[in-house]
């Protein structure tokens, strides 16, 4: 009788042990093309400390910047197979997993960040839906500015533009055949191989935002900005549904708040630094070519003319004109000028 009881004891007192035992550690692999010490990056790390103190340490968040991982093909192919468990994507491989987000990149339907976050934050959460049911959980929401041209000449006409030869990002076909059926002479490439085409010749001008530009030194080699909003570069933080189910369920609302938090903080970081860099360019030698209102007729042409393939291969028709439908809403609510992108 004595040997069954301390025999009861000794499972209570191992059972009651175990109860009280911290949560085991949940790791989440983020990877990212955020240069480290970048506001990415730093942003990023802050929001890693805070979930591991929302956490309890329970849930530890490591972050592999500046391509570690791989570029963002290499990311998402490892997110899906669980060698990574986070990524900052732009919305070019957000497209690929959903194509309902390409909607936000439609170019020249926004001219404005005011008309892109009043779209946005209005198709987040069907957006966020569509992409949980492809096994991704969206942290946040970010941006990296406006893309537009930068050329080795002044460009101020779309022929202009065609008689070069324009920076295309390889593994796009779809996007590669647009610019070729509108009459460019497009040249397949990595980012990483811009500068040295730059100075081969190769190419003659390539289309990205101010940051990219300045932050890769892109700019010495092609020192005529147009002034033309071409199209957001938009992005996002996503998690795969699967690690994301692994944390305690308890903490995953505090680690979305926070993560939401974050998204904001670097977005207005990013608008920030994105006039610093136009400003630093432009003391370097760099020159902004402004298109003379004839001749944006020409420019909004060559983009409403990918709009009927766009709806056919890249974008939902269904999201496409919900973008501008509430793009115009936006316009009316703040009495702009009439749509002149459609």
């Amino acid at each position: 009788m004595q040997n069954i009881l301390l025999r009861l004891l000794i499972l209570l007192a191992v059972f009651f042990s175990a109860s009280e035992a911290p949560s085991q550690q949940v790791a989440i692999k983020l990877g990212t093309l955020a240069p480290s010490g970048s506001p990415w990056h730093d942003v990023l790390k802050v929001m890693g400390e805070r979930w591991r103190e929302a956490s309890n340490g329970r849930v530890q968040l490591t972050i592999f910047p500046g391509g570690v991982a791989g570029d963002e093909p290499d990311m998402l192919r490892k997110l899906r197979v669980g060698q990574l468990h986070a990524a900052a994507l732009s919305g070019a491989w957000l497209g690929s997993i959903e194509p309902a987000v390409h909607a936000l990149q439609i170019p020249l339907a926004f001219s404005s960040y005011e008309e892109l976050d009043y779209v946005r934050e209005r198709l987040s959460g069907r957006l966020e839906t569509l992409l949980e049911k492809r096994g991704f959980v969206v942290l946040n929401w970010g941006d990296a500015g406006w893309v537009t041209f930068f050329a080795q000449k002044p460009v101020t006409r779309v022929a202009e533009m065609k008689s070069m030869k324009l920076f295309a990002w390889a593994g796009d076909p779809g996007v590669i055949a647009m610019w070729r059926d509108a009459g460019f002479q497009v040249v397949p490439l990595a980012s990483t191989d811009i500068m040295l085409s730059l100075q081969t010749g190769l190419i003659h001008a390539f289309n990205a935002t101010a940051l990219a530009a300045v932050s890769f030194q892109w700019f010495t080699l092609a020192p005529y900005m147009i002034d033309l909003r071409w199209a957001p570069l938009i992005g996002a933080t996503i998690v795969s549904r699967q690690a994301w189910d692994k944390i305690p369920a308890d903490v995953r609302p505090v680690l979305h708040g926070i993560s939401r938090e974050a998204g904001r903080q670097v977005r207005n970081e990013i608008r920030n630094l994105e006039q610093e860099a136009i400003r630093a360019m432009v003391k370097r030698g760099l020159e902004i070519v402004h298109i003379p209102d004839q001749f944006m007729a020409e420019w909004r042409q060559v983009g409403e003319a990918a709009y009927p393939r766009l709806q056919k291969e890249l974008v939902p028709p269904e999201y496409f004109k919900e973008v501008f439908r509430l793009r115009d809403e936006y316009r009316s609510k703040k009495a702009l000028p009439p749509p002149v992108n459609r």
